[in-house]
């Protein structure tokens, strides 16, 4: 995947971190939930009375989003991915893997568990952000 550095709005990332930072707190406070992905996703597994419809709303909003702000004309730049399906289907499961034996996702540890000073989650990201570089040095110098 490589980066449209030219077309890259540091506004625009400032904004969309601060709506994902207030949709996790209003979560926290109208339901009580963390807004941690693999969670919300998984919780959908197993479902719970009562549970069901406040996950599918989460994960419509996340689909929808991006195709709203299609609809408006706004561009984010130019993406490109240069991966066969089979890749992303094999990082797909092993980002799923990683996240359940992690306890948590990166959503979750870094966005919810930073904010509630958490020690396993500050373990968790550190261990998510180092591996993220190894591998990132690791693709380009091979």
């Amino acid at each position: 995947m490589f980066t449209d550095l030219v077309s890259f709005q540091p506004w625009v990332s400032l904004f969309g971190g601060a709506l994902i930072g207030l949709a996790a707190v209003l979560l926290l406070a109208i339901n009580g939930k963390i807004a941690g992905i693999s969670g919300i996703v998984g919780g959908l597994l197993k479902p719970s009375s009562g549970d069901v419809g406040w996950r599918l709303a989460f994960i419509a909003g996340l689909l929808a989003s991006p195709l709203l702000l299609a609809a408006t004309g706004f561009s984010l730049g130019k993406g490109e991915i240069d991966l066969d399906l089979g890749a992303v289907l094999l990082g797909g499961l092993l980002v799923g893997f990683g996240a359940r034996l992690g306890s948590g996702c990166t959503s979750g540890h870094g966005v919810i568990g930073l904010a509630r000073l958490s020690r396993r989650s500050v373990a968790a990201t550190i261990s998510f952000m180092a591996a993220g570089f190894l591998m990132v040095s690791l693709i380009h110098f091979f």
